[in-house]
């Protein structure tokens, strides 16, 4: 099994930039929603492709959610 030279992934694109979201809402839950993982956990950067800017605004987003109870803190 060798790894094939010169050959990227494909780079992941910000969805909020493409949007054009200037900021991330904690009452759009939906949105939030594809960003958490079955268990319940914040997807990281690098899997979810979001810019360093938007995805800082998306766990403070998370989070504030999470407390107003729309979001849950971990799945039964």
């Amino acid at each position: 099994m060798r790894k094939e030279r010169g050959r990227r992934p494909k780079k992941k694109v910000c969805s909020f930039c493409v949007d054009k979201i200037e900021r991330v809402d904690f009452k759009e839950v939906p949105r939030l929603r594809r960003f958490i993982s079955e268990r319940g956990k914040m997807l990281p950067r690098r899997v979810s492709g979001n810019c360093a800017k938007h995805q800082r605004q998306l766990t403070v987003a998370i989070k504030q959610a999470r407390i107003m109870a729309l979001l849950p803190f971990t799945v039964e």
